[in-house]
């Protein structure tokens, strides 16, 4: 079940810990890179293609991306499944994040199929993924954490799957 914009804020304030801007206390590597192999034979598998994909991130609260290829894709345009070091969370972007202003404008300019979107969904969530919108990801960062060093404007996107160095 998708959590709602408050819960998943609520979620994203557990998670801050400034003392530990690029992965958590308790963060397994091994675990980690475990599940995202598992969401990238998951992708592969439910688009029937072969997806790039990046892992193991360096100086960044992201750990990976997987891309569908555009070929595999209802429009023609590749989707960007971007995975966080902390607690699970992903996003889904059409083409890469940033690309689009959230799924809902890539949908309405002919980007991103729903159908395509919700197999991306299903599978994270069904790998225990927490599915966090771009849009929210894009929003004003209001946490502890001092992430003006790392972002002109700091957002929850800069703080969970931006660089830090």
């Amino acid at each position: 079940m998708a959590k709602s914009e408050i819960e998943l804020l609520a979620l994203l304030s557990e998670l801050d810990d400034p003392e530990r801007l690029e992965r958590p206390l308790h963060y397994d590597r091994a675990a980690t890179g475990l599940k995202f192999g598992a969401l990238v034979r998951r992708l592969e598998a439910d688009f029937g293609a072969s997806c790039e994909f990046e892992r193991d991130t360096q100086d960044s609260s992201e750990y990976g991306r997987v891309h569908v290829p555009a070929d595999a894709t209802v429009c023609g345009t590749r989707i960007v499944v971007c995975v966080s070091k902390f607690g699970s969370l992903a996003e889904v972007c059409a083409d890469n994040p940033g690309a689009f202003l959230g799924t809902d404008e890539a949908h309405e300019e002919g980007a991103l199929d729903l159908g395509d979107l919700a197999t991306v969904e299903q599978a994270l969530a069904d790998l225990g993924y927490v599915s966090v919108p771009e849009e929210l990801l894009e929003s004003d960062y209001e946490g502890p954490s001092v992430l003006e060093d790392f972002a002109a404007r700091p957002t929850w996107w800069a703080r969970f799957f931006g660089t830090v160095w």
